[in-house]
């Protein structure tokens, strides 16, 4: 195993697209750390610079105590799994596994010992017979990672590894992941535009745009804490509301600042006068507002998806919508109206229905300012 460090490192394509632009990284020994983004954001480039399958145009990287830049893919000592499982569909799967190990000319008994000892891991004892059209695709995965696992690699990566897989299997293989990766510690770098994925199985996440790392935390610090509108629009499921707003001195409150958006209306110390961005999570919107003290707005519903014990309601809100930069459909999603498009998560209970208008209330100290024309935040 092994710690990697990312200093200074931009791949700038033909006709002057940087694909990554100078990242700064470090991946201590054993951390399961995971890139996450919209498509075409560069965390896939920023994998395969580590693999060696992509030169960086600048900038050095380092596994270990070892400058890996002029080293080709196969002496960095990396495994890699793709998101296409690329068996060889011909063996079986013990010869699959013990592949990589037979090439390297490793010992019979030595690679019978780790093929033996990592199909145990991934409980694959019972296939190690079949051949790849016999297996389902949540088998054929941990096949692919038993051969990368194999080799016992100083780095393991992923390359969204489970987007192929049905939404149930994907839950499941998650948590083997996890599992798997507390069993073994190998320092793993991972792949994913699925926040949710991010959220759940990383030590640290690294949210990224253009190339650039435009947040690096642990799940819950990205997530409380965002640095700016596109960070906070990305990260969340259902994503943050977000609405166009203006910040001005308090008629009432002295050293503080008075912040509306549409009807929503607060106070909060430490906000400079001008425009904002007010961010709302749907699960801070709170039905019932008429009977609880704090700023409220008036929902109409437009709307309803029930998800059990919960639902998602869809409706629209006095005000004016905001961008994040991370909409990868934003003439869809945004509504250019006197009424801005939110999302609320209510108590199944409650039996929402489309064209109801919900009084909800919104804790003030569960809301996000943004600077409207930079894009961070502004915190107290």
């Amino acid at each position: 195993m092994a710690d990697v460090a990312f200093e200074n490192v931009s791949k700038e394509f033909p006709g002057g697209t940087f694909a990554v632009d100078d990242l700064t990284l470090g991946i201590p020994d054993g951390e399961f750390l995971i890139l996450v983004g919209p498509s075409g954001c560069g965390k896939t480039t920023a994998l395969r610079l580590i693999a060696g399958l992509e030169k960086p145009t600048a900038g050095t990287i380092r596994i270990g105590t070892e400058t890996v830049n002029g080293i080709s893919p196969r002496d960095r000592d990396i495994a890699m799994v793709f998101q296409n499982y690329a068996l060889y569909p011909h063996m079986t799967v013990y010869r699959n596994l013990a592949f990589g190990l037979r090439e390297r000319r490793t010992p019979k008994r030595e690679t019978d010992r780790r093929v033996r000892e990592i199909s145990s891991v991934l409980s694959l004892d019972e296939l190690l017979k079949r051949r790849p059209a016999q297996l389902s695709g949540g088998q054929r995965q941990r096949v692919a990672m038993g051969r990368a696992l194999v080799r016992e690699p100083k780095v393991f990566l992923l390359d969204e590894p489970l987007s192929n897989l049905d939404a149930k299997l994907r839950v499941q293989m998650r948590a083997e992941l996890k599992r798997l990766h507390k069993r073994v510690g190998i320092t793993t770098v991972y792949v994913t535009h699925d926040q949710v994925e991010a959220m759940t199985l990383a030590d640290r996440i690294v949210v990224m745009s253009a190339g650039k790392a435009q947040q690096i935390g642990t799940p819950q610090e990205v997530f409380s804490r965002p640095v700016n509108l596109f960070v906070a629009g990305f990260i969340g499921s259902p994503a943050m509301n977000l609405l166009q707003g203006r910040a001005g001195p308090a008629p009432d409150g002295i050293g503080k600042t008075q912040v509306t958006a549409g009807e929503l209306c607060f106070e909060r110390a430490g906000v400079p006068s001008g425009d904002v961005v007010v961010g709302i999570r749907p699960e801070s919107m709170v039905p019932g507002g008429e009977d609880l003290p704090g700023p409220s707005l008036d929902l109409e519903i437009e709307l309803v998806e029930p998800l059990g014990e919960s639902a998602l309601v869809h409706g629209t809100v006095a005000g004016t919508a905001a961008r994040s930069g991370a909409e990868e459909e934003q003439a869809i999603l945004i509504d250019e109206t006197s009424r801005a498009q939110v999302t609320a998560i209510f108590p199944a209970s409650l039996q929402s229905r489309t064209g109801d208008r919900v009084r909800v209330r919104v804790d003030p100290e569960r809301i996000y300012l943004f600077d409207a024309a930079t894009g961070e935040a502004i915190w107290p």
